[in-house]
């Protein structure tokens, strides 16, 4: 992925503390994958995890932490400025794609932190979470998770599309349409839950495509390695990768994000079209 040299960075945009303390069920995408794991293992409801008090110390509010992120250029002193330029240029993005858009942060926290959906730690990854709109990330998931233990190849495109993808999830949650899913407690390949997902991803594949179309966007270029990348992570996600890498064995009936080839297939949509209304995952056949 290439930035734009030059383009400034809005740091205000990044979290500096926890939000409130709530129950409502956090969105993983690219997300919450041990806590995945977990579930599939032990038949546990993934949601029932977050609240819990496991290792890590709690991040606080406090002074912003990407606030010498000016410029892009400071990522390359400071590799965590990245974190800027993707919420910059997904925000900027949907502000203009979508007229009820609200802007909100990203917050990146180190080990365990409070949030309006539970207590998070490490092992929950990438989440969005409702109750406060706001995308949580931990800051070791990229290396020790997505590409560590899951296997991804990584690079800067795949862990832009994993933030894209929870800002999937706000679009759904402004819409409605996270609410109508999360009311139907189901599970498997057609159930509103793995179709809430597989519409972030094509969510992230249309800001994919419109990343470098901004001429005051922090992304100059997409590359083709980059759309690889990005799809390569999609794919490390999978419901049925997991529970192959997991358990050794596929349970489709279980399935909450959808299987490999359907995270591929819904993050080619978004980016070959570029159109959000192409994103209608709740079509009877879409899966």
């Amino acid at each position: 992925m290439q930035y734009r040299s030059g383009a400034n960075l809005d740091s205000s945009q990044m979290g500096s503390g926890g939000g409130r303390r709530g129950t409502t069920v956090a969105l993983g995408g690219g997300a919450a994958i041990l806590v995945a794991i977990v579930a599939m293992l032990f038949g546990l409801n993934p949601s029932d995890l977050l609240g819990g008090t496991t290792a890590g110390t709690p991040t606080t509010a406090g002074t912003n932490q990407f606030e010498h992120c000016k410029t892009v250029t400071d990522i390359s002193t400071d590799r965590d400025c990245r974190f800027v330029a993707y919420t910059n240029s997904i925000q900027a993005f949907w502000a203009k794609a979508y007229s009820g858009y609200q802007q909100t942060q990203t917050q990146v926290f180190d080990g365990q932190i409070a949030t309006g959906c539970g207590t998070a730690t490490a092992e929950v990854g990438p989440f969005y979470c409702p109750a406060d709109k706001i995308v949580y990330l931990e800051r070791t998931f990229f290396d020790e998770m997505l590409k560590g233990q899951l296997g991804a190849k990584g690079g800067d495109a795949a862990e832009a599309y994993v933030i894209a993808h929870e800002y999937g999830h706000h679009i759904s949650d402004l819409t409605g349409t996270l609410t109508q899913a999360q009311s139907i407690k189901d599970t498997g390949p057609k159930s509103a839950q793995v179709r809430l997902e597989l519409q972030a991803d094509c969510y992230a594949g249309v800001w994919l495509a419109n990343a470098s179309k901004d001429p005051t966007s922090p992304i100059e270029a997409v590359t083709a390695d980059d759309v690889n990348r990005a799809v390569d992570a999609a794919k490390a996600v999978g419901d049925d990768r997991i529970q192959m890498r997991s358990s050794g064995q596929v349970s489709p009936e279980s399935w909450t994000h959808g299987s490999s080839a359907m995270r591929r297939k819904w993050l080619a949509v978004g980016f070959n079209s570029g159109d959000p209304n192409k994103c209608d995952t709740f079509a009877a056949t879409a899966p």
